[in-house]
């Protein structure tokens, strides 16, 4: 029996210890402005993201999982598919096509509160983001997670078709959300 209980020990601990070797892993989940929308794959802001992380010394893998054109029912809908079982954060931006195809505010809110319950019930830590006039501090504060407001000027920040950003405009947003992105790490740690 001794014997037994050594080697569940000895599983147990290799387990731990290869777990706590793995990144963390972060989706981008949003539409074009997370996919990159005129702007190289690597300007988009989840590979920005991926290297300012990394060169913090954080182990983090982030995959972009942007769809341009996507709304909110459409980012519920693909959900199970573009968020891995494995995955610790999910950096949540969709909203702005459904403002354009005058989805009324309220399905929108509804199904991005639903991503988010999904996500919660997977035990996945989230954060919301709202681009230009899109505002979800509601769903975000009903829902208790982390939510950043990014509002750039037009012109010199924006992609050429003045409505996305250019790579300049992404290093911006990944500095300013930088900060909720390592806290939320920071709790993805413990939990491991």
């Amino acid at each position: 029996m001794t014997v037994l209980r050594a080697l569940a020990a000895l599983l147990a601990l290799s387990l731990a210890t290869t777990a706590a070797a793995a990144p963390v892993k972060i989706v981008a989940l949003g539409d074009s402005a997370t996919a990159g929308w005129l702007v190289a794959k690597t300007d988009a802001y989840p590979a920005e993201l991926e290297r300012k992380l990394r060169a913090k010394g954080l182990d983090v893998d982030v995959r972009n999982a942007g769809v341009s054109g996507d709304t909110s029912a459409g980012a519920l809908k693909r959900l199970d598919l573009a968020v891995d079982p494995d995955t610790n954060i999910v950096l949540v931006e969709v909203g702005t096509n459904d403002l354009r195809l005058h989805v009324p505010a309220a399905k929108m809110r509804a199904n991005i509160a639903e991503i988010v319950r999904i996500l919660q019930k997977r035990r996945i830590l989230v954060m919301l983001i709202g681009l230009g006039s899109l505002d979800l501090a509601d769903v975000a504060r009903e829902a208790k997670v982390p939510y950043a407001q990014f509002k750039l000027p037009p012109g010199k920040y924006r992609a050429r078709d003045g409505a996305h950003f250019n790579a300049e405009g992404y290093r911006i947003v990944v500095a300013r959300m930088l900060p909720q992105v390592e806290s939320l790490i920071a709790a993805v740690r413990p939990r491991r």
